[in-house]
C-alpha cells in the first residue's frame, strides 16, 4: 500500500519532469512571439499569420529536436518510479 508521502514524492516528481519536458518548447514560443511582436511593432505590419506560422515552425523544429529527451525523459521516469509502483514494490 502506498503512503502520503510516497504519492507526494510521485507526484511533485511528475510535475517536475512535466515542466523539464515542457519547458524548451515554451521558451522558444516565448522568444519567438516577442521578437516577431517586436518586429510588428516596429514595422507597423498587424498580419496574424506573420505572428502564427513562424512561432509554430519554430516549436515544431524544437520538438524535433527535443523528442528523444522527452522520450528518455518519461520512460526514465516510468521505469524507476511508476511501474514499480504498480507492480506492489
Amino acid at each position: 500500500m502506498m503512503n502520503e508521502a510516497l504519492f507526494f514524492d510521485t507526484l511533485r516528481q511528475g510535475l517536475w519532469i512535466a515542466v523539464m519536458i515542457s519547458a524548451p518548447m515554451l521558451a522558444v514560443a516565448l522568444v519567438a512571439g516577442v521578437t516577431i511582436g517586436l518586429f510588428q511593432a516596429l514595422t507597423s505590419v498587424q498580419e496574424m499569420t506573420l505572428t502564427f506560422v513562424p512561432k509554430v515552425g519554430a516549436m515544431l523544429v524544437v520538438f524535433w529536436v527535443s523528442m528523444s529527451f522527452m522520450s528518455e525523459t518519461l520512460v526514465s521516469f516510468f521505469t524507476t518510479r511508476i511501474v514499480p509502483l504498480i507492480a506492489g514494490g
